[in-house]
């Protein structure tokens, strides 16, 4: 799916103000979207303060309406990340946020078929698993092995376990939009 500007736009207005609101203590004023962003789809939220990552949190299948999960989501990544303390009021307007609409996962037989800045990837063996978005590679400049590394090690695994025969990969690509662009 490919969204038009105004969606866009209003996508990231969305975001900004469940955020806003919330750090005001006040109920969120949305505009009317129309049925193509209320379509059951998943969605990340990432907040980018100076340039650094501040937040990010998402939901790899849909489970709801597009625009609920980007409100959803946009909480969540402000306020619930725990690798990082609840945003405050103050750190707002020195956040920029980029939103990913993830197609549906797609099983791959093996890491050979992941295409790095095409693919957002999610592995997996045993109890243990990680995702990567498309954009995650491409701005570490990554190439398969060391992503498929880095993701190992995310999810708690050796650098190397990518090369296990039992490992489970699936694939997702993603359309990224954000404030700064």
């Amino acid at each position: 799916m490919s969204f038009s500007e105004m969606q866009r736009d209003l996508l990231l207005r969305t975001a900004r103000e469940t955020i806003e609101a919330r750090l005001e203590g006040r109920t969120p004023r949305y505009e009317e979207v129309g049925e193509e962003l209320k379509q059951i789809q998943g969605a990340f939220v990432t907040l980018h303060k100076n340039g650094e990552l501040r937040g990010c949190i998402g939901m790899i299948e849909g489970r709801m309406p597009l625009i609920e999960g980007i409100k959803e989501m946009s909480l969540s990544s402000a306020f619930h990340d725990p690798r990082f303390s609840p945003l405050r009021e103050e750190e707002l307007p020195s956040c920029d946020l980029e939103i990913s609409v993830l197609s549906p996962l797609k099983t791959v037989t093996g890491y050979e078929e992941i295409e790095v800045r095409l693919h957002g990837v999610v592995l997996s063996l045993q109890n243990r698993s990680a995702v990567f978005l498309p954009q995650v590679a491409t701005e570490q400049g990554w190439d398969r092995d060391q992503t498929l590394s880095h993701l190992c090690r995310k999810a708690g695994l050796p650098a190397d376990a990518w090369l296990n025969p039992e490992m489970n990969f699936e694939v997702f690509t993603a359309e990224v939009f954000g404030e700064e662009e």
